[in-house]
């Protein structure tokens, strides 16, 4: 088993699956007895200080830091990350605050399947988050900034044991393994 820290960001556009496919991941490495953390990085800011550009950002950066070294001392190795990344920069943030290698999926997502998605969530942040996804998208942003891009369109299970495969985790098929069926 891996002993050095080392962590997956689970990015994409609002809508493709992050959290679900995160906690999916995180479900097949406890089944596999490895020592894991699922951090959502949007629950380290969210919050509103006054909006000042890229300040959400920077809070959840320097949230990170003391969770990530907490885990680390409670014996985590295994770090996966989710949330929507909007620029090489951001990323390039995340990575420099982190004390270990990280890895970054994109998850793939066609439009039409991420505004059906969206639609089903009532809330009014939802529409904001699809209306954020139709601008990313229109700009540029928040795509193509994956060392690996996964299509999100099987189960959940397909999705996560393919990523870890490709992470070299784990066996892409390691949950039967475990006693799954």
């Amino acid at each position: 088993m891996q002993t050095d820290p080392q962590a997956v960001l689970i990015t994409g556009l609002f809508g493709t699956g992050k959290s679900s496919v995160a906690i999916e991941i995180a479900d097949v490495l406890e089944k596999r007895g490895f020592p894991y953390a699922v951090v959502d990085l949007d629950w380290l800011c969210w919050g509103w200080a006054g909006g000042a550009e890229g300040s959400e950002h920077r809070m959840m950066l320097a949230n990170l830091v003391p969770v990530v070294a907490n885990y680390l001392e409670a014996g985590v190795r295994y770090f996966i990350l989710a949330r929507s990344m909007r620029t090489p920069a951001e990323l390039e943030s995340l990575r420099s605050v982190l004390s270990m290698p990280l890895q970054v999926v994109e998850l793939l997502v066609p439009f039409s399947e991420i505004e059906r998605r969206l639609a089903l969530d009532v809330t009014a942040a939802r529409r904001d988050d699809l209306r954020d996804a139709e601008t990313w998208l229109a700009a540029g942003e928040g795509v193509d900034l994956g060392d690996i891009s996964v299509t999100n369109d099987r189960s959940l299970r397909d999705v996560a044991s393919d990523i870890l495969g490709r992470l070299g985790w784990a066996e892409p098929d390691d949950h039967r393994a475990a006693g799954e069926q």
